[in-house]
């Protein structure tokens, strides 16, 4: 055998799992931008919502969708702190607002959207007025029924 024929050889066995190796590296490539643009998605359409299940389950797993990412993780762990105080003032619920906006930003600028989804428009989410309108008839709403409880337990309790 020459040593034509051993590159040959080598050549028909090696491309094949060359071709393989590089295509299962590129899908989970694929699968993991996936797993980050959705977790990105779920935050700034969740914005104006507050707390959602679905938002929840992506804060959970930010550590393992973004474990490669230092600044992505540091945001989120800055915002985990905050979420941690039992009950926070209007202060510290503006330092919530910003650490959130601060995490969408990080996990933009980590899908190379820097410069490109701006710090303003992040904090400056879409809602209609009538959705704010439905918000706070809804808020009213439950505080009065709240009053109303508490009034009946007064009532009942003396």
């Amino acid at each position: 055998m020459e040593g034509k024929d051993i590159l040959n050889i080598i050549a028909i066995v090696i491309a094949p799992i060359a071709a393989s190796v590089i295509a299962i590296w590129l899908q989970n490539r694929s699968e993991k931008r996936k797993d980050k643009m959705y977790i990105f998605k779920v935050l700034m359409t969740s914005r104006i919502y507050g707390w959602t299940p679905e938002k929840v389950n992506v804060l959970n797993i930010i550590d393992i969708v973004f474990s490669d990412d230092k600044k992505v993780r540091a945001a989120w762990k800055n915002l985990s702190d905050k979420y941690n105080v039992e009950n926070p003032d209007q202060l510290h619920l503006k330092k919530i607002e910003q650490a959130q906006y601060k995490l969408i930003e990080a996990i933009a600028n980590s899908l190379g959207y820097k410069n490109k989804i701006t710090w303003e428009e992040i904090q400056n989410p879409y809602i209609p007025r009538g959705m704010v309108e439905q918000i706070e008839n809804q808020k009213n709403m439950q505080q009065m029924y709240a009053e109303v409880i508490g009034g009946f337990n007064k009532i009942v309790n003396r």
